[in-house]
C-alpha cells in the first residue's frame, strides 16, 4: 500500500520544544497494582487529548497478576507527557510524581528532576510499609527529599471523609483514592472534571452507587486543590493546546490502532476479518478490541492454545477470509510450524508479534525489540515472509491496512512487529478520511472460472497464486504442508521441482520489494556526517534527539524503517551518503546484523535492553559522541 504508507508517515511538523518548563509537563502516577493506577493515568491522558494537547504515555505494570502489596516489584505506574509542542516520548525526567505508597516513591524517585513535585499519600507511610520498600527511615522526615518540592497529603483519609455520607465501607471508600488523586491533578492542570465524570457514569452505569462514589471522590480532590492552603511553590501547569492539523482526533494505543487497521484493511479488500488468538501479554488487548467489532462483521476466536489459534486463522484464509493471529515472542515460537504451513500453502495470513522482553517468558510486561531474527529467519527450511513494523501508536492503523494489502496482493503470510511500548502507549490519532486516495479499496479477486485454473500458477508481477475458495464449483484442489508441484499443486518429491518452488518463494519477496515505497529520510538531510537508523518504537526518542541536534546546527539525520524484510531497494544507496550510520535498537544488535548480511555499508549498533524505550538523553549522547561534541 504505497500511497497509504506515505500517508501514514507524512506527519505534521509540530514545533520542537526549546522551553521544557513551558512546553510540556511529565507526570507519573505510581502505586500498588490494585490502586487503579492505569485507569487514573488513562483518564488524564484522555482529558489532555480532548483539550487538544499532544501526548505520549508509558504504562508500566508488574509481571505478577497480583504481586504482594507494598513491594517494589508490585508497583504499577503510568507516565504521561502533556505538551503543546510535539511530544513523541514519555519524557526522560518526571516533573511531578504521584506516589501512593513508599514502594512507588522508592522505585521512581530517581527519575524525578531536581526540584520536581512529589505528591505523596502520607497515610500509606507506615513503619511496616517503609521497611518493606527498603527505606532505612521515613523519607518524609529524614531530610532525604530536600531536592524536591514535597506535597505530603492524607489522600486515603481525605477520600474516606469525602465518601463518609455514602454508606460505603472504609475498604470500598479507599478504592476511590485514585479518583481523589486524579481530581487534584486535574486541578493542577487547570482542567475540569466533566469529561472524567461522564466516563465514570458510562463505565459504572450498572452500578450507580459505585459511579456516585467515584465522582464524589474526583470532585473532592479537585475541590481540595481549590480551597486548601497549598505551599506557594506548588504552582499550577498551563499547557496550551498543540497546533494540530484540523480534523477529528481521539486518543489511541497501538493495540487498538492495529485491530482497527486490520479490520479496515480486510474491509477495503472486500473480505471478512477473522482473528484467532490465545491470550498473552502484551498482545491480549488485540483480541479484546477485535471482539468489540463483532457487530461490524469481524470474527474473533479465542483458541485453547497458540497452535490452534494460528491453524484456525489459516483455515479462515483458506475459506476466503483475511486470517489474522497475534501473540508475543513465546507464542510466536509455538506458531512457527504453522507459519511454515502458511508459507507452503501460500495463503494470506497476518501474524502480529507484540514483542516483549525475552528469552522464554523473560520480562512479560516490559518492552523489547528482540524478535527481529525470529521474524525474518526463525523457521525451518527456506521460508521467507515479509516483515513490517509501525513506528508509533498513531501509525498502527495504517500499518494494519498495509499488512492486509501486502498479504492479499502477494498471497503470503506476513508478520507485523509492534512491541509492548507501542501496544500500550497512547497518542493523539487523527481519524482517517476514507475519501483519501490512500484508502482506496483494493478488492481481492478470488477465482470463479475453472477454465485454465492451476492452484500453483503464479502471477509474474506479484508472484501470487490463484485464491480458490472451497465450495466453488469445479475448483477442487489439493493443499497442505508437503511440497507442491509447480502449477498443479500436487504433492511432489522431485528435487528439481523443489529447487524451483524454493526460488518462487524467494521471488515473492523480490516482488514485494518492488512494490514498497522507497526509503525516505525522517528528518535532516539525505547526506551528512551521521545517520541514526531506527525501527519500531525507537522512533520517538531518535526523532526528538535528532531534531534538537539539527536546531543546534549538527549534521545528523533520522532514517526509520517500516519495511524490515524485504528491505527498501534504495536503502543501501541512501545510507552510503553518510559518514557514519548508527542503529539504536532495543536488542543486542539484530538489525545491524541483518544489514551487514545484505549490504556493504558499515553500520554500528547501540543496544538498550532494559525493559523500557531509549531515553532522549541516551540518543543525544550517541549523537554527541559520534560527532565529537
Amino acid at each position: 500500500m504505497q500511497n497509504g504508507l506515505e500517508h501514514s508517515t507524512a506527519m505534521q511538523e509540530l514545533p520542537v520544544s526549546q522551553q521544557p518548563e513551558v512546553d510540556y509537563v511529565r507526570v507519573r502516577f505510581a502505586g500498588d497494582s490494585g490502586d487503579g493506577i492505569q485507569m487514573t493515568g488513562t483518564r488524564l491522558a484522555e482529558s489532555a487529548a480532548r483539550f487538544g494537547n499532544d501526548i505520549a504515555t508509558f504504562p508500566d505494570f508488574p509481571a505478577d497478576i497480583r504481586a504482594p502489596s507494598g513491594t517494589i516489584y508490585g508497583v504499577s505506574a503510568y507516565s504521561l507527557n502533556i505538551g503543546h509542542t510535539e511530544v513523541d516520548t514519555f519524557g526522560d525526567e518526571t516533573d511531578a510524581l504521584v506516589a501512593l505508597n513508599p514502594a512507588a516513591l522508592r522505585k521512581y524517585l530517581e527519575g524525578v528532576k531536581q526540584n520536581g513535585l512529589l505528591i505523596i499519600d502520607m497515610d500509606a507511610f507506615t513503619e511496616r510499609a517503609i521497611a518493606k520498600a527498603g527505606f532505612s527511615g521515613n523519607p518524609l522526615e529524614d531530610g532525604s527529599l530536600t531536592s524536591f518540592r514535597v506535597l505530603p497529603l492524607e489522600i486515603t483519609s481525605n477520600t474516606e471523609k469525602a465518601l463518609k455520607e455514602t454508606g460505603l465501607s472504609a475498604k470500598d471508600a479507599r478504592r476511590c483514592k485514585n479518583m481523589w488523586t486524579l481530581g487534584l491533578v486535574l486541578w493542577l492542570f487547570e482542567r475540569s472534571t466533566a469529561d472524567v465524570e461522564h466516563w465514570i457514569e458510562q463505565k459504572f452505569h450498572k452500578k450507580p452507587e459505585v459511579a456516585k462514589a467515584n465522582i464524589m471522590a474526583l470532585q473532592a480532590g479537585h475541590l481540595y486543590g481549590e480551597v486548601a492552603d497549598l505551599p506557594p511553590d506548588v504552582s499550577r501547569y498551563r499547557i496550551q493546546p498543540a497546533p494540530l492539523m484540523e480534523g477529528e482526533y481521539r486518543s489511541i494505543n497501538g493495540n487498538e490502532g492495529m485491530a482497527y487497521g486490520l479490520y479496515a484493511g480486510a474491509t477495503l479488500a472486500n473480505l471478512e476479518l477473522f482473528y484467532g488468538s490465545y491470550p498473552i501479554t502484551p498482545a491480549s488487548p488485540l483480541l479484546h478490541t477485535v471482539a468489540k467489532l463483532k457487530e461490524l462483521g469481524a470474527i474473533s476466536f479465542q483458541a485453547e492454545d497458540e497452535i490452534a489459534a494460528i491453524c484456525a486463522a489459516i483455515g479462515a484464509s483458506y475459506a476466503g477470509h483475511l486470517g489474522v493471529t497475534g501473540s508475543s515472542g513465546p507464542g510466536i515460537a509455538l506458531k512457527t510450524e504453522a507459519i511454515g504451513l502458511a508459507i507452503m500453502t501460500e495463503l494470506p495470513l497476518v501474524i502480529v508479534n507484540v514483542q516483549r522482553g525475552g528469552p522464554s517468558t523473560g520480562l512479560p510486561t516490559k518492552t523489547e525489540q528482540s524478535d527481529l531474527f525470529q521474524a525474518i529467519w526463525g523457521r525451518n527450511g527456506d521460508a521467507p515472509l515479509p516483515v513490517i513494523a509501525p513506528a508509533h501508536p498513531g501509525e498502527c492503523f495504517d500499518m494494519g491496512v498495509e499488512a492486509a494489502k501486502l498479504a492479499t496482493k502477494h498471497m503470503t503470510p506476513l508478520m507485523v512487529l509492534t512491541d509492548g511500548y507501542i501496544a500500550n502507549a497512547s497518542a493523539p490519532w487523527k481519524l482517517p478520511d476514507f475519501s483519501d486516495p490512500a484508502y482506496e479499496p483494493f478488492p481481492v479477486e478470488q477465482v470463479k472460472d475453472p477454465n485454465g485454473f492451476l492452484p500453483y500458477d503464479h502471477d509474474p508481477e506479484t508472484m501470487a497464486r490463484p485464491w480458490a475458495v472451497p465450495g466453488t464449483a469445479e475448483l477442487m484442489h489439493r493443499i497442505g504442508g508437503l511440497e507442491k508441484q509447480a502449477g498443479s499443486g500436487n504433492i511432489s518429491y522431485d528435487g528439481e521441482n523443489h529447487q524451483l518452488m524454493t526460488q518462487i518463494r524467494a521471488q515473492k519477496l523480490e516482488a514485494i520489494a518492488k512494490s514498497i515505497p522507497p526509503q525516505h529520510v525522517e528528518s535532516g538531510k539525505t547526506t551528512g556526517k551521521l545517520a541514526l537508523l531506527g525501527w519500531g518504537s525507537s522512533w520517538g526518542p531518535i526523532r526528538v534527539a535528532a531534531r534538537r541536534a539539527e536546531l543546534e546546527g549538527k549534521s545528523v539525520s533520522h532514517i526509520h524503517l517500516r519495511h524490515l524484510w524485504p528491505l527498501p531497494p534504495n536503502l543501501e544507496e541512501l545510507l552510503s551518503g553518510f559518514d557514519r550510520v548508527i542503529i539504536p535498537e532495543m536488542n543486542n544488535g539484530q538489525l545491524a546484523t541483518v544489514l551487514r548480511s545484505q549490504m556493504d555499508i558499515p553500520v554500528e549498533s547501540v543496544s538498550c535492553v532494559k525493559g523500557r524505550p531509549f531515553l532522549v538523553r541516551e540518543i543525544a549522547k550517541i549523537i554527541d559522541d559520534a560527532l565529537g561534541a
